[in-house]
């Protein structure tokens, strides 16, 4: 493993044995970890940090994230049902809409959640439907960044955000329609190692919000990145990028209340988005070999993880280190294309990856699989979803989502 501790005192094959795999792993250390760094990456005293319920939603996990102090973010009326269910509280909840209906918009002004509205066409119809409630506004700078152009948020080519040059008139339908428009918000893509990109969005965000009297929240996005490949890709300073970040905080906030003196002195909160961050290297998924052959010259390796499981290779064309187990000393090293059983060519974990020689019944361990892994999970070819463990922080291992069952397939069904 990246991290041998990941473990803990637990064997593999023992998680195995007992919850059959494909299977999530959970470390509960590794996880709190995770939230910590994110709420202590700046010494200004109004910030928060929002989980992205997308990347992981197991309700175990938003319980942990919320006794960490964090906030979370939520993309449907679904998201905000679990939260609640989590324990997270209105004030705590920022629903970022994007191409609603009104029925959920209101899902989320009901409960008193600030709803992020991210084109003039939504804020028309919201202004229309709930005249006096609280907005944020999603707004794109122009720049943009992410690990595949189909997650990149921000720039151009998005169908994200109100681009800059219609601030005003967003401005102007919040007052014509006497909304509260406490917060901006923007979001540049999902997946960045270099704080500098980051920064030069945070700037852009930061001049336009100059033109907005009244703000009580700027909503920075995220995407923080982490290092899928050791080998190729470095960790992300989080040490410089905090202290930019302080420093960008203090001289908005000074400048801010020198340009709105009715605000009274009062300094404005800021929060980020990081995303992947928090949960992706939390987690290991863990699946079984059952073939191996040779095809034309090339050694696949046959598991049970198919795109089902975890499909962001396939969508994303994404790396994850593979280890596998047991390990073999001496073992000869080979070049394997690790599959999975979906009935698609597609089905690729990884192709041409250098491991050492493998067993049917081994084990395959996929890491950093925390995030968009169980959320992007189906039941495509009517394959079962897996279940999810995890390694507390007292050693033992508990069952945080059990998996699903050939009953769950047909349930919703009218006979």
């Amino acid at each position: 493993m990246k991290d041998p501790r990941f473990f803990q005192n637990i064997r593999p094959e023992e998680l195995a044995d007992t919850y059959a795999t494909p299977l999530y792993v959970y470390n509960e250390r590794v996880f709190r970890t995770r939230c910590r760094e994110m709420k202590n990456l700046v010494t200004y005293p109004n910030f928060t940090v929002h989980y992205s319920v997308k990347a992981n939603s197991n309700l175990t996990l938003l319980k942990i994230a919320r006794e960490e102090g964090l906030h979370v973010d939520a993309m449907s009326p679904g998201e905000i049902y679990v939260e609640e269910k989590a324990g997270f509280l209105p004030e705590e909840i920022f629903y970022i809409s994007n191409n609603v209906s009104i029925e959920e918009m209101a899902y989320a002004v009901e409960r008193g959640i600030c709803v992020s509205l991210d084109s003039i066409s939504q804020l028309r119809r919201f202004a229309a439907h709930f005249p006096g409630a609280s907005v944020s506004l999603r707004i794109n700078t122009g720049i943009g960044a992410g690990h595949s152009e189909k997650v990149v948020t921000g720039g151009k080519k998005t169908k994200f955000a109100i681009p800059e040059d219609q601030l005003n008139e967003a401005v102007k339908i919040c007052r014509e329609a006497s909304l509260r428009l406490k917060a901006l918000n923007q979001h540049i893509g999902s997946f960045f190692l270099d704080g500098e990109i980051y920064l030069e969005g945070v700037k852009a965000l930061l001049a336009a919000a100059e033109k907005v009297p009244g703000l009580e929240l700027i909503d920075l996005g995220g995407g923080f990145g982490m290092p899928y490949d050791e080998k190729t890709q470095k960790r992300l300073d989080l040490s410089s990028l905090g202290r930019s970040l302080d420093q960008l905080f203090a001289d908005f906030s000074k400048k801010y209340a020198a340009l709105y003196p009715e605000s009274n002195g009062k300094e404005i909160s800021f929060a980020i988005e990081p995303g992947r961050y928090i949960s992706a290297e939390s987690c290991v998924l863990l699946g079984r070999v059952h073939a191996i052959k040779e095809n034309a010259g090339h050694l696949y390796c046959g598991t049970d993880i198919g795109f089902n499981v975890l499909m962001r290779p396939v969508l994303y064309d994404s790396y994850h280190k593979i280890e596998t187990w047991p390990v073999r000393e001496n073992a000869p090293v080979l070049s394997y294309t690790v599959v999975g059983n979906i009935c698609e060519s597609g089905d690729i974990l990884a192709k041409d990856r250098e491991l050492p020689q493998m067993e049917e019944n081994d084990l395959v361990i996929v890491c950093d699989a925390g995030a968009y892994g169980y959320s992007m999970a189906s039941n495509y070819n009517n394959r079962l979803r897996p279940a999810e463990v995890l390694i507390g922080e007292d050693d033992q291992v508990r069952l945080i989502r059990r998996r699903d069952t050939l009953e769950d397939l047909v349930r919703g069904f009218e006979s």
